[in-house]
């Protein structure tokens, strides 16, 4: 399980995943992933954040 801090509440990526997929891709892909999640209306972040963002 990673550790450090949750990201992505919506779809469960920690800080260490986003830093392990960039040394593996030379990007995040993950962030790519979320943001068109998110421009396809698919992200939950006001119901699964806690702070509501």
């Amino acid at each position: 399980m990673p550790q450090g801090k949750l990201i992505c509440y919506c779809y469960g990526f920690f800080e260490e995943d986003i830093r392990d997929d960039v040394s593996r891709h030379g990007r995040s892909t993950i962030m790519e992933k979320i943001m068109a999640e998110k421009r396809a209306g698919a992200c939950r972040c006001a119901e699964t954040n806690p702070s509501g963002r």
